[in-house]
């Protein structure tokens, strides 16, 4: 796994990104087979880098994986879905 692939925090219930000594995760509940994403956080020293649509492009290959459907809650992954329609076919 390279230092730039996003991981399920199973524990805290939270796909997460680290990138330099920073981490942006989105929150999760799972709940049969569909993920809400209720919130989505970049930390101020990662923003404007794009580490936010590389934890959501993540967040998406794992649920195609793992056969989910996403429900986005939080206003950041409702517009990178808006702006990345070849991913629909997770939503819910």
């Amino acid at each position: 796994m390279s230092t730039n692939a996003v991981s399920d925090n199973v524990a805290q219930q939270r796909f997460e990104l680290a990138e330099g000594s920073d981490v942006a995760f989105a929150n999760y509940r799972l709940s049969g087979d569909v993920l809400t994403i209720p919130y989505v956080e970049s930390p101020p020293a990662l923003r404007g880098r794009g580490t936010a649509g590389r934890l959501m492009q993540g967040l998406v290959d794992h649920a195609r994986e793992r056969k989910l459907k996403i429900v986005p809650i939080c206003g950041y992954a409702v517009s990178w879905f808006t702006r990345h329609p070849e991913h629909e076919d997770v939503l819910r």
